[in-house]
């Protein structure tokens, strides 16, 4: 076995409640930006990674998710040792195969990896993720009228394929790149939540 990852995924964009991605249809944002941010924690090594993708629509493109030609902007923990950070860019760079590997071939072009201190706080499906300078994030799910949490499952398009994936919203997200160009900050967007488990 190349690698076995198990951990939990959180993810914002400037998408209106609920992305269409997830389900394979066109972003909407028409003439603009489609800019996300995916934070994976794996376990207790605390690697993750930040991914922002260029998806611009005013060109001879639909704006859908699954062509690709994202642009990244990667991120790792400021306590990974060197060896998990071999280990998590061997994964997150596709070397290894597996579902990352198919995730990464809708990456054009990575613009950066840095290190930056990394907060991922979500406990029942609230709380923060803080990226440095570079991002924070505020989540709450939505509540089903049974009072659990609503979920998508078995979408078209998944991070984390074979997972449920819990819908809600960010109160704040405020992300920053100048190599993307993204300077974000917004209120009561798109955020999803899940956890996942990747072999290969």
């Amino acid at each position: 076995m190349a690698y076995h990852l198990e951990g939990r995924l959180l993810e914002v964009c400037n998408c209106k409640v609920l992305c269409p991605c997830w389900i394979g249809e066109d972003s909407g944002l028409r003439h603009l930006r489609h800019d996300r941010g995916l934070a994976f924690r794996q376990g207790q090594d605390r690697g993750r990674r930040r991914r922002g993708h260029d998806d611009r629509v005013d060109r001879a493109r639909s704006g859908n998710i699954l062509q690709g030609n994202w642009r990244a902007a990667v991120y790792l923990s400021d306590n990974a040792t060197p060896a998990q950070e071999e280990a998590i860019l061997n994964v997150y760079t596709g070397k290894l195969g597996g579902p990352v590997a198919d995730l990464v071939k809708l990456v054009g072009g990575v613009v950066s990896v840095e290190r930056a201190p990394i907060t991922f706080d979500v406990q029942g499906g609230k709380g923060t993720l803080k990226i440095g300078d570079a991002g924070y994030a505020e989540l709450e799910p939505y509540q089903g009228a049974m009072g659990g949490t609503t979920t998508l499952s078995n979408t078209v398009f998944s991070t984390v394929p074979g997972a449920p994936v819990f819908v809600g919203k960010s109160p704040r997200y405020r992300s920053k790149n100048e190599k993307l160009g993204i300077d974000l900050d917004m209120k009561n967007h798109n955020a999803l939540q899940s956890t996942f488990a990747f072999d290969a």
